[in-house]
């Protein structure tokens, strides 16, 4: 059984360790794993090479369709894993594309990693964990996609998927924001679901410095009045756009 990995290069696996940022681990150092693969497609999507390849017609604003052989690579479980704990860093993140496509791969790197080590999973929330990986993972960083994204909500939004989110405490939601007009869907969600504001984060889109600070800045205010968490987008300050980052 294999693992299907994003690159950074042809051939290289996208496994790097950096600061996470974004989220309620931001600033911490991380070992960060990029699997390939989506179920879901965001037109603003900063990591459209896991899952727009040749063929793939569903929208993008940049309309860059990859080429698959280039962009994906195929590693067994325990070598991932091994790579992983090689760099020290008792922090992992898994992430994508949708890394909960790959569950039984997945759930045999997870089970070879170190028992030290702390697994944070980010999920688009549509996919359920299964109960092997389940019982592994100490955080689920779950980005439910709003109408902006492009996806319709019957795929991107299913009330199973979300209620179970709101019912596991390990569940942070982490909310893209465009615009001031997507804030009020992010209510409708929080009040239809129960999601406590601890657990909730709205982070701003962007790929940008500029774009960053600028959406920061009324989308701070309106964490604040709503109760929210805010959180910035950390290693696109650090290192802009770009892969193994």
């Amino acid at each position: 059984m294999m693992l299907v990995l994003a690159t950074t290069t042809p051939g290289e696996a996208e496994i790097f360790a950096s600061l996470q940022g974004e989220g309620a681990s931001i600033g911490r150092p991380s070992v960060f794993v990029r699997l390939s693969r989506c179920n879901l497609a965001c037109v603003w999507c900063d990591t459209a090479y896991t899952w727009r390849f040749a063929g793939d017609n569903r929208p993008h604003r940049d309309g860059i369709a990859f080429e698959r052989q280039a962009n994906q690579v195929m590693m067994e479980p325990a070598k991932v894993a091994a790579r992983i704990a090689a760099f020290g860093v008792p922090r992992v993140v898994i992430t994508g594309g949708e890394p909960l496509l790959q569950a039984p791969a997945l759930a045999q790197m997870i089970a070879a990693l170190p028992r030290e080590m702390h697994i944070e999973v980010e999920t688009n929330g549509t996919v359920a964990p299964s109960p092997t990986i389940d019982a592994m993972i100490d955080q689920y960083n779950v980005s439910p996609k709003l109408a902006h994204s492009g996806n319709p909500a019957p795929l991107a939004l299913i009330p199973e998927r979300m209620t179970g989110w709101a019912a596991d405490p390990r569940a942070l939601f982490k909310f893209v924001i465009a615009s001031a007009d997507d804030l009020a869907e992010v209510r409708a969600l929080a009040l239809t679901y129960a999601i406590v504001p601890e657990r909730l984060f709205v982070m701003p889109e962007g790929t940008d410095s500029a774009t960053l600070r600028m959406r920061s800045r009324w989308l701070s205010e309106a964490a604040m009045q709503a109760g929210w968490r805010f959180t910035d987008r950390l290693h696109i300050h650090l290192y802009g756009d770009t892969r193994g980052t």
